[in-house]
């Protein structure tokens, strides 16, 4: 029997793509073991976002080598590299990386697994040989609600990748020539899965796509347009998966991930307020304010966009929590547009934010655009804007205080609230006894930095009860 381990690196949607590799091997009896040093084949499912996520996917992959090495077990142990990077380099990494990869698999191939792995054993490689590589173009799988998968997440929370491929010609990002066009899965095929996982015992469903408020829009007649509502009556939506998601029985979060600020809407809004089981807490992206850097970056987008956007979704949700994340050191970036920016995050004061400092990367238009940022301004723009979050951060913790919150207990001692994303946002500290996987009721009593402090509800500290009386 053959053993595979495997290593998945990158975002939430290289995570899905993992556990269908895993759900396909397992299905055609292959054992998924995590020690890379006792398998037989080792895949490194890579990512290449940007800069630093290639250098680990790189550094992964030398690693494993090195250390099969050391073993004696080059010709033993197989090494198959997939992912993100192998479908944008394989045939430069083909050259660079000869000695140590037997196999590149594209996004295409993650369900080709299994009899990938019983070909590079059937064919003994020649020592000049290069490398098999079995991507051609670019990717156009999507899964189905029926897809093998072996879920690498904790019981109670799971991903359902609901598109793939992105349709947005931001001039930053290579994932469209990565993952290909938008391609949305039918609503029932996405409701099938929810309700298998609800089932499973699941407690926190997580949407993602490259672009969830694009879901559907692929499969209409006519171009969708930003400024025209999206109504459910147009059957593929996202407003539509919502309202069915939320229909479904069960105690869970259906949290969305990942949304464009091009094509929200008012019907959108309001199915999020009027489904209870939709964390009030949204991700979206919005990577500038300033309007000569959204043109720059091609976002379709315009400040007063955005601004009046962020109005209409806290005037219609009430209670909602929103992510969003910038970009500094985009090229032609002025000092100006960073101030522009900065008053912005002082104004909006978002409750959950991240910054990038902007990666030239190969292939994409702004790599080639004049007015480069050198590398220690970026440094300085990016620690500028997050001291002024840290500031902000700590303002929206405080206000937690006192409050009741309903909780999802991620392990003994830890656990999220609605405001708190997978891996991305902050925790909340609970009392260990809270059972794992369950929603439970606590009070605020403190927090640090971007995490609260919290006891079962009606179980406050004495210095609590006494400041409590002291407002």
């Amino acid at each position: 029997m053959i053993k595979v381990s495997l290593i998945s690196l990158g975002c939430a949607k290289n995570l899905v793509d993992s556990e269908i590799m895993v759900g396909h091997l397992h299905q055609a009896g292959m054992t998924v073991i995590p020690e890379a040093e006792k398998a037989d084949v080792v895949i490194v499912n890579t990512c290449s976002f940007i800069d630093s996520s290639k250098e680990e996917s790189i550094g992964h992959i030398l690693e494993v080598h090195q250390n099969r090495g050391l073993r004696k077990r080059r010709k033993e142990q197989k090494l198959i590299v997939a992912g993100c990077m192998s479908q944008r380099f394989s045939k430069d990494l083909g050259t660079s990386l000869h000695d140590e990869v037997d196999a590149f698999i594209g996004l295409d191939q993650v369900t080709q697994v299994a009899p990938i792995i019983e070909g590079l054993y059937a064919k003994e490689r020649g020592p000049k040989d290069a490398p098999e590589n079995f991507i051609t173009g670019r990717s156009t799988y999507i899964p189905d609600y029926d897809t093998p998968r072996f879920r690498l997440t904790p019981r109670h929370t799971a991903y359902i990748k609901i598109a793939e491929g992105c349709n947005h010609p931001c001039t930053f990002c290579i994932i469209p020539q990565i993952r290909g066009r938008h391609r949305s899965r039918t609503v029932a095929s996405v409701v099938a899965e929810a309700r298998r996982l609800v089932a499973e015992g699941v407690r926190e469903i997580n949407l993602i796509s490259q672009d969830t408020t694009f879901f559907g829009m692929d499969t209409w007649t006519e171009r969708p347009n930003p400024r025209t509502p999206v109504d459910s009556s147009r059957g593929t939506a996202l407003t539509t998966l919502l309202r069915e998601l939320n229909a479904i029985e069960g105690d869970f979060w259906i949290r969305l991930l990942y949304t464009h600020p091009a094509h929200w809407s008012d019907e959108l809004i309001r199915t999020i307020a009027e489904c209870p089981k939709v964390a009030r807490y949204i991700d979206i992206p919005l990577q500038h304010i300033s309007d000569h850097m959204l043109g720059l970056m091609q976002r379709e987008t315009s400040g007063d966009y955005i601004r009046n956007l962020l109005g209409r979704i806290r005037a219609g949700i009430p209670g909602i929590a929103v992510r969003t994340t910038f970009i500094v050191g985009f090229p032609g970036e002025t000092e100006a547009d960073v101030d522009e920016l900065c008053q912005f995050i002082r104004e909006t004061r978002f409750e959950r934010l991240g910054v990038f400092r902007y990666s030239q990367e190969e292939g994409t238009r702004a790599a080639k655009m004049e007015e480069q940022v050198p590398k220690k301004t970026k440094e300085a723009r990016w620690h500028r804007t997050m001291a002024l979050q840290r500031e902000i951060a700590a303002e929206v913790s405080h206000r937690q205080v006192g409050h009741t919150l309903k909780v999802l207990v991620e392990e003994p001692g830890v656990a999220r609230g609605e405001a708190d994303a997978p891996d991305i946002d902050g925790r909340v500290y609970v009392p260990r006894e809270l059972p794992v996987g369950e929603f439970a009721e606590v009070t605020i009593t403190g927090f640090q930095d971007y995490d609260l402090l919290a006891l079962p509800a009606g179980e406050q500290p004495a210095e609590f009860k006494v400041a409590k009386q002291a407002q």
